[in-house]
């Protein structure tokens, strides 16, 4: 009886929540046709590609594509400035939405929160093309916003070079990136601020805290699980960087430092047709991004924090 009553059981809630299964079916078949279905080209990288041959008639040729790829010049600098901008950034740009959502929370005025939330938004929108405009106008060596104030105060003698000299020009794209990103990650804080529960305040407030006690003994250990979280996924994408980014605000002066594994794949791989090394660039990069992130994971679960899995 109890085997015949399974099946009906899963047929009543079916029924019941078809609305939910059916929303629930979008994503799915989004991730299976745009995520998963395209994890069968990884075998280009094992082949001497052919567009004409396509993906099952080209010649198998094992590592071979790896070797050359990583036997190539560029390949450290492109993988060294690409593991140096993503430490950089994850030092100098983690911290900041948590500080910011924080300060946000702690705003009593709705109208200044909801205009200073929109403001921190509202970089996240813009292309990296408008952007780039942005900071050529601000940081150009002689035309720069910056440097013609400076240098009308005063307070320097010569242009800083911002977007021409190497390590400062890896400071300015850091800065930047931190200005395009902080609004965005503010609103997961924010989220899990709310979710505290607010008579853990209260309580803090009749054992004597102030403001920044409160912030240190509740608010961050409420919000711990999902700093945890985000910083895992965060180490995950040490070896991933985008191409517009570094594409859009390097420039030739600075090669040797902007040059990434982005545009080293696109520079090699893309532009010369050869899609199997740009593929083998790719699995190596989801390969040790995975032992990373597998790595921070593992970490974190040892040091008594749940993890992501």
């Amino acid at each position: 009886m109890s085997t015949l009553k399974a099946p009906r059981r899963h047929v009543n809630w079916f029924k019941r929540d078809w609305r939910l299964y059916a929303m629930l079916a979008i994503p799915v078949i989004w991730y299976l046709l745009f995520c998963y279905k395209p994890m069968i080209g990884v075998i280009i990288a094992f082949q001497k590609y052919s567009l004409v041959k396509g993906m099952w008639g080209s010649r198998w040729v094992g590592l071979d594509n790896f070797e050359f790829v990583m036997g190539l010049r560029d390949f450290p600098l492109a993988l060294k400035n690409t593991l140096y901008l993503n430490l950089l950034g994850l030092i100098v740009g983690f911290p900041v939405p948590i500080i910011l959502a924080i300060m946000l929370n702690e705003i009593q005025h709705k109208g200044v929160k909801r205009v200073s939330q929109t403001l921190l938004y509202l970089p996240h929108f813009l292309s990296w093309i408008i952007i780039g405009g942005m900071v050529l106008k601000i940081f150009a060596p002689t035309t720069g916003v910056i440097n013609q104030t400076l240098l009308k105060w005063g307070w320097i003698d010569k242009n800083v070079p911002f977007l021409t000299d190497g390590p400062t020009w890896q400071i300015t794209y850091t800065l930047v990136g931190v200005w395009q990103n902080m609004g965005w990650g503010t609103i997961l804080y924010l989220s899990a601020i709310t979710g505290i529960n607010m008579e853990l305040f209260e309580a803090a407030k009749i054992d004597g805290a102030n403001k920044l006690q409160q912030i240190w003994h509740v608010t961050l250990p409420g919000i711990r699980s999902t700093i945890v979280v985000l910083l895992i996924l965060n180490v995950g994408q040490m070896m991933n960087i985008s191409f517009d980014r570094p594409y859009v605000l390097g420039n030739t002066l600075v090669q040797d430092y902007c040059d990434v594994l982005s545009t080293f794949v696109y520079r090699t791989g893309i532009t010369n047709a050869k899609f199997d090394r740009a593929t083998a660039i790719g699995l190596f990069q989801s390969v040790v991004g995975l032992i990373l992130i597998s790595g921070a994971n593992f970490i974190t679960k040892k040091m008594g924090e749940e993890g992501i899995w």
